[in-house]
């Protein structure tokens, strides 16, 4: 339960950590921000766990989880132009 909560609020510090590095207006609110940090983080998460990073259940690195919000949002960012 603790590694979910973690999770969580590592993700939405990552989303803003995120679109602040990640250059070009997106044109999204911040709530929207927050969610792709959080799916950020569990990607990273999951990712992690399957390739051995971290055991599961372990709460998600931050830079694991900025990495996995930046790729989130470069993926929105080519689905919203179309």
């Amino acid at each position: 339960m603790m590694s979910i909560l973690g999770t969580l609020f590592i993700g939405l510090i990552a989303g803003f950590v995120a679109r602040a590095i990640k250059p070009g207006d997106d044109g999204m609110g911040w709530i929207m921000t927050a969610l792709l940090g959080v799916a950020g983080a569990f990607v990273a998460g999951y990712l992690g766990s399957a390739l051995g990073f971290y055991q599961p259940g372990d709460p998600v690195g931050f830079v694991a989880s900025v990495i996995g919000a930046i790729i989130l949002l470069l993926i929105y960012g080519l689905f919203k132009k179309k």
